[in-house]
């Protein structure tokens, strides 16, 4: 391994190592609810572990129910379901099936394999749904910071076929009713422009040809935005190094006819309420995020 790339996966092992002792130093103290119907570790691909998803609904719950999909964030290098479980287990007890899924970290895969295995875990909800009170007809997608990043690149893989062909995907036979796009940087092109983005260039491969027309092609998620994509929440906070995102990326869903909503939450003045602050449970502002954004849901399904 040359010197480069050792650097950046020292680089990335750094980030991994920090994020997950403040992740689990912010969960410490939770636990799951007495009355969830949870399972675990189910493999909905070939890849591992990095291929399985869990599933959460309250125990009272015994048909399909509107779902929602979770794609983690982690700057496409890191984090899991574990991470988000508790999460995921908050939007549950809302009125929601809530699936949480795992899928392959850069740099050890890149680009474009979290989108093939997103492509693979809707292909096992369309074709388990009925096992574990899933509506494969009142699916939504929720993702934060890179994890928004795919579900808008998702969506608008699902909802334009001339997108869809570049990547060869078959897609599944359900329906998509809104999206959740929290913290997230959403033109990633904006990125190739930025030689010291060490952790996108991780995402992409170092060694990618970004002149090349099929990557060109498949990178340009903004000009493959269609009208027929998804319903969207767009939320950020003042204190999100992300904000500058949020407000660009709902101008061009409204100049497309989509309907959308945009929220931004906090403070200048509050530290505490930035990047992703909708995770931590524990803050009332996360509460009340998660509860405008269920209810901007619940419009569409």
């Amino acid at each position: 391994m040359n010197e480069e790339k050792k650097s950046l996966q020292e680089t990335v092992s750094e980030l991994r190592t920090k994020w997950a002792y403040y992740d689990k130093k912010r969960d410490e103290k939770l636990i799951v609810p007495e009355n969830m119907a949870n399972f675990y570790d189910i493999s909905y691909g070939p890849h591992g572990e990095s291929n399985l998803l869990d599933i959460y609904k309250t125990s009272d719950v015994n048909q399909a129910q509107a779902t929602i999909v979770n794609i983690h964030g982690g700057a496409w290098v890191y984090g899991s379901k574990e991470v988000y479980k508790f999460y995921c287990m908050s939007l549950a007890l809302r009125g929601f099936t809530v699936v949480n899924i795992n899928y392959r970290l850069a740099p050890e895969n890149l680009f474009p394999s979290a989108l093939e295995d997103i492509n693979s875990a809707i292909t096992f909800i369309e074709k388990h749904a009925g096992e574990y009170c899933i509506d494969k007809e009142k699916l939504v997608l929720v993702g934060d910071s890179a994890g928004a990043q795919l579900a808008s690149h998702y969506a608008a893989i699902f909802t334009n076929p001339d997108f869809a062909k570049l990547y060869g995907f078959t897609i599944p036979n359900v329906k998509i009713k809104a999206v959740g796009l929290n913290c997230g940087i959403y033109d990633p092109n904006t990125r190739l422009q930025n030689d010291l983005d060490d952790i996108f260039w991780a995402y992409i491969g170092q060694n990618t040809d970004i002149k090349s027309k099929d990557f060109q092609q498949k990178i340009d998620v903004l000009s493959n935005i269609t009208p027929d994509f998804p319903p969207a929440f767009v939320m950020s906070s003042h204190r999100d190094f992300l904000l500058p995102q949020a407000q660009p990326m709902y101008d061009l869903l409204k100049s497309k006819g989509i309907e959308a909503v945009i929220k931004i939450y906090g403070a200048p003045n509050r530290k505490d309420i930035g990047h992703v602050f909708h995770v931590n449970i524990n803050l009332p502002e996360a509460k009340l995020c998660n509860d405008d954004e269920c209810n901007f849901f619940r419009k569409f399904i």
